[in-house]
C-alpha cells in the first residue's frame, strides 16, 4: 500500500511539472495575452507592461455621446503606459478635429469573444452612440473553434445593433504557422459579419503597424505607443463617416 501511494504522488508531481500537452496554438497563447505585468518589457520601449487604468468617471455635465472601444489587449493598450492606448489617441485626435465625443476604453487583456458576450450588458448600460468591436485574436491564438468564435462575435454585433447603437468591426489575423485553412476561416469571419449586419469593417486593426520598425512591442503582437497612434488613425478613418460635429 505504501508503494502504491508513493507511485501516485510521483505521478501527480510529474503532471504538475509537465502540464497538459497542448497544441501549438495553445502554447503560443500562453505567452501573449496571458502575460502578467511582472514580465520584463522591451528595453528599447520605455513603456511598462501594465494595462491602462480605467477611465475616470465622466463629469456629470459632460453630455457628449460615447464612443466605446470594446475589445481585448489590443484595445486595452497592453504593454504601454496609461494614456498610450489607441482609444486615448483617438480621443485626442477627435478633440483636435472638433468632434465632440467621449471615448471610453473597454478593452480587457486576455478576453475572447466569449468574454465579450458576457460583458455585453455592461457595454449596453453605458448607452453608447458608437461601439468599435475588436475581438477574436485570443480565440485564434488559442486555436478555438471558428464556429464558436463566429457565433460569439455574431451575438456581440447583433445585440449592439439591436440596441440602436452604431457598430463598426475591427479584424485581426494570425501568424502563418496556424495553417492556411484555419487562417482563411478565421479572417473570413469579419467580412461575413460585416456584410450580414451592414457594418463598416477595418479588416486588419494593425494595418501600417504590424511589421513596421518601432511600431510593435517585442512580443510582435501588441503595438507600442507609436503604433497605437497609427491604430487610432486607422479607426478614425473607419468611424469618421458615422460622426457628427
Amino acid at each position: 500500500m505504501r508503494k502504491f501511494w508513493f507511485s501516485l504522488i510521483l505521478v501527480a508531481a510529474t503532471l504538475t511539472a509537465v502540464g497538459c500537452r497542448t497544441d501549438k496554438a495553445s502554447q503560443r497563447s500562453s505567452s501573449i495575452d496571458d502575460q502578467t505585468a511582472s514580465q520584463p518589457t522591451d528595453p528599447q520601449d520605455t513603456s511598462s507592461a501594465q494595462n491602462p487604468a480605467p477611465p475616470p468617471p465622466p463629469n456629470p455635465n459632460d453630455h457628449r455621446p460615447l464612443i466605446v472601444c470594446f475589445g481585448d489587449s489590443l484595445t486595452a493598450g497592453f504593454g504601454t503606459e496609461p494614456g498610450q492606448s489607441y482609444p486615448d489617441y483617438l480621443q485626442s485626435t477627435l478633440d483636435a478635429r472638433g468632434y465632440h465625443y467621449r471615448v471610453v476604453n473597454q478593452g480587457i487583456s486576455g478576453n475572447t469573444t466569449k468574454d465579450g458576450v458576457e460583458r455585453l450588458n455592461s457595454i449596453l448600460a453605458l448607452k453608447p452612440s458608437l461601439v468599435v468591436v475588436e475581438f477574436g485574436g485570443n480565440d485564434g491564438l488559442r486555436g478555438l473553434r471558428i464556429e464558436d468564435s463566429r457565433a460569439n462575435l455574431d451575438k456581440i454585433v447583433a445585440t449592439l445593433k439591436a440596441s440602436g447603437t452604431k457598430v463598426v468591426l475591427a479584424g485581426i489575423t494570425l501568424p502563418p504557422d496556424y495553417g492556411p485553412d484555419y487562417i482563411q476561416q478565421f479572417t473570413a469571419t469579419y467580412a461575413i459579419l460585416a456584410k450580414k449586419y451592414h457594418v463598416p469593417l477595418l479588416p486588419f486593426l494593425l494595418q501600417n503597424v504590424f511589421g513596421v520598425e518601432g511600431m510593435m512591442q517585442r512580443d510582435r503582437t501588441h503595438a507600442t505607443a507609436a503604433g497605437n497612434q497609427i491604430v487610432a488613425t486607422n479607426v478614425l478613418h473607419l468611424i469618421q463617416p458615422l460622426l457628427k460635429k
